[in-house]
């Protein structure tokens, strides 16, 4: 028999089990947290909107000096940033009006300070052309050996005349006349006399670690060509033919390269009777490996071999450098005071 309409029930062991209340307000728990959420997310943004003004000034003027260029996200005429709208303080930014020429960042430094930047900026860049300097006219003492090499190699075949020498930008010419001896007229096929040139030439080239340009060149008669369509794929064929000599004796395919260039690059004046057997020639030229801005003093290092001469063996070379040291002594002691004498001056 049951008591209390059902509210009770007896549990094993006599204890009462009472019905479980049911909670109805279980999404408070929710929308608390919900509103805990939102506040943490208003205070990232607010904290987010709070600029340091001085480390926004270095973050700018370290941007603005590194692009060399003023920016038009540090130049506005409001700045929304700072959670003022329009009243925030405009912050100015100096990039340098010519970038590279010591002034830029430099607002900040006294007269005396910017002066000292620019003698710092002056003595970096006399230090770097004293280094390029110095590693052309290295360059040029390697390019003068290489030809020694293969003059004594064409002085050996007595062909040393056939071949003239330059030291250019590019590295060192070897200009073969392409006369009758080397190539035909109007013919691309090497003829035994060019085999005998260029095979004095290849065994020096492939040992080098430099790459090789040949460039073909035509003369200035306008004598239309009766095996080619025109002087540029005439040219080319010359100097195609050249490279394939090459990559037959030694020297990797990957180090070679050939041009065509017709007559557009002389090398005497057109209206020079020479120029008829000069111009049309093949030049082998042994690229240089120093960067542009050492490459472009290659000519003023080189000194008198910059200009077009017969090529220089090594034992010729040798005699030159003992007569230059001769004379140099010489004009030391001419020049020169003997200790103990005093030298007076009208």
């Amino acid at each position: 028999m049951s008591s209390g309409g059902g509210a009770r029930r007896k549990r094993k062991g006599g204890h009462e089990e009472h019905e479980e209340h049911v909670n109805h307000e279980r999404w408070l728990v929710s929308y608390a947290d919900m509103l805990t959420l939102l506040f943490v997310l208003f205070v990232v943004l607010f904290s987010m909107s709070d600029v340091n003004q001085k480390k926004f000034a270095q973050l700018a003027q370290g941007l603005s000096a590194g692009f060399g260029s003023k920016s038009a996200a540090f130049t506005g005429n409001s700045a929304p940033l700072d959670g003022a709208a329009n009243t925030a303080q405009i912050v100015q930014i100096d990039p340098g009006s010519n970038p590279g020429d010591g002034t830029s960042g430099t607002e900040g430094l006294t007269q005396k300070q910017k002066e000292a930047v620019k003698r710092a900026i002056l003595a970096e860049d006399r230090k770097r052309a004293s280094a390029n300097a110095d590693k052309a006219a290295a360059e040029a003492e390697n390019l003068k050996a290489i030809e020694n090499r293969i003059a004594d190699a064409l002085a050996a075949q007595k062909l040393l005349g056939n071949v003239k020498f330059t030291i250019d930008r590019r590295g060192l010419v070897i200009t073969v006349v392409t006369n009758e001896v080397v190539f035909a007229g109007d013919r691309a096929d090497l003829r035994p006399g060019g085999e005998k040139i260029l095979n004095a030439i290849a065994p020096t080239l492939a040992k080098l670690p430099n790459n090789i340009e040949v460039d073909g060149n035509t003369n200035q008669l306008k004598a239309k060509t009766k095996y080619y369509p025109s002087g540029w794929e005439l040219s080319a064929a010359r100097a195609s033919t050249t490279v394939r000599f090459f990559t037959g004796h030694g020297i990797p395919k990957k180090r070679l390269s050939a041009v065509g260039f017709s007559d557009t690059k002389p090398l005497i004046d057109p209206k020079d009777p020479r120029s008829i057997t000069m111009n049309r020639r093949v030049d082998v030229v042994v690229l240089t490996m120093l960067t542009a801005d050492q490459a472009a003093l290659l000519p003023a290092a080189a000194g008198s071999d910059a200009k077009l001469h017969t090529g220089q063996t090594t034992a010729q070379a040798k005699a030159a450098a003992e007569a230059a040291a001769k004379r140099a002594a010489a004009e030391h002691g001419t020049t020169g005071t003997t200790p103990g004498t005093t030298t007076t001056h009208d």
